[in-house]
Parts: structure tokens; C-alpha cells; sequence
């Protein structure tokens, strides 16, 4: 399974906003998060406009206008932003769930073992808040926890 960069900037973005949700309560530029996270100003438009849309963030316009989060980074999930950018979250190469990935329409020998990682991969990220990113609480940290 392959996580493309919508996804993958998608979370960097909502990372370095919820980092900054306690500085003065201002919104967050996105020109701002483009440089320090070294992603194109134009693809961060069209990312937060999805995620505004999902209800993840809010935007603000005028002087001093950007991005809020929606919720807080605690009860958003990597999986919320991962599937608010449209980005699939499955490790098989069926195209559908009711067709399989052989010419015939049938599954491969392997689908369930890949149907499987998919759903662990869905589970995981959708374990792991926005805020348990910034705050460094994965791998070792997270296994204490």
C-alpha cells in the first residue's frame, strides 16, 4: 500500500496547524505552513479546500486570515485527514469491493492477506489523533503509553 502525498502533505499541514493552534489563537496562513513544511502553496490550497469542506479546519479571511483547526487535534484522527483528501486506504488492487482484481473478475490468492493490512492500517490511523503526532507520542512512546 502506498499513502500518496495528498495524504501524506495532508497530515504535515494539519501537524504544523495544530502546533500552532496556541500562538495568539490567529489563524495560520497557509503561505506560512507552505514554507516551513517545503509544500507547493497552490497544492495546500487545494488540500484545505477539502479538508474545509470535510469540516477539519475553518478559514478565515482578511488581514490576519488563515486556517483553525475545526476540533481539537485530540479528537482528530490521521484517518479523518486521510480520507478528507479523498486518499484510499486500501492495500488490495481491486478497483471495488465486489469485483477482484483478476481479468475474470475474480480475487487473487492473496486478496484476503492484503484486505487484512488495509483494514490494520485503517484501524491504526484512525487510533493516532492529530495531537498524539505533534506531541510525539507514536512508536516507542506510544508502546509505553
Amino acid at each position: 500500500m502506498r499513502l500518496s502525498t495528498k495524504g501524506r502533505y495532508a497530515v504535515m499541514a494539519m501537524a504544523d496547524l495544530a502546533r500552532r493552534e496556541g500562538d495568539a489563537a490567529r489563524a495560520v496562513a497557509l503561505a506560512e505552513i507552505a514554507a516551513r513544511q517545503e509544500i507547493s502553496l497552490s497544492y495546500l490550497e487545494q488540500l484545505f479546500a477539502r479538508l474545509r469542506r470535510k469540516g477539519l479546519v475553518t478559514s478565515a479571511r482578511g488581514p490576519g486570515g488563515g486556517y483553525r483547526l475545526a476540533r481539537t487535534a485530540e479528537t482528530t484522527s490521521i484517518a479523518d485527514i486521510v480520507h478528507a483528501v479523498d486518499e484510499p486506504l486500501r492495500a488490495t488492487r481491486c478497483v471495488s469491493a465486489d469485483k477482484g482484481c483478476m481479468i475474470k473478475g475474480e480475487r487473487c490468492l492473496t486478496h484476503d492477506l492484503w484486505e487484512d493490512l488495509g483494514h490494520r492500517i485503517e484501524d491504526y490511523l484512525a487510533s493516532v489523533s492529530l495531537a498524539d503526532v505533534v506531541l510525539g507520542r507514536l512508536g516507542p512512546a506510544r508502546a509505553a503509553a
